[in-house]
């Protein structure tokens, strides 16, 4: 996976600037940053990704709606996602489980 691109979404600057330089560290270099779920889709109409991150609370479109949509479309059914959160609440995990 590190030849892939990576597309990270997150409303907070601070947890982007650490998870990319986390991810930089492991070797992924090919990374697209996303501030909200909305700003994701914009971009992933443009730029195919082999992997999405996503924070699971943002504005206009949290992580769950967001992967819901990306569910939604063929094109993204089967594309790896990675939900991040600082809740630990198990109904999340759930929840996240279920959407794909």
């Amino acid at each position: 996976m590190l030849g892939k691109k990576v597309i990270f979404v997150d409303d907070s600057l601070t947890m982007r600037r650490i998870i990319l330089n986390a991810l930089k560290k492991i070797g992924f270099t090919n990374i697209i940053e996303a501030e909200n779920g909305l700003d994701a889709l914009e971009k992933m109409e443009k730029q195919e990704v082999d992997l999405v991150l996503t924070d699971w609370n943002m504005p206009e479109m949290n992580g769950e709606q967001f992967v819901k949509e990306l569910r939604s479309n063929e094109k993204y059914k089967k594309l790896p996602i990675l939900m991040i959160t600082t809740r630990g609440m198990k109904d999340d995990v759930i929840t996240a489980v279920k959407l794909g």
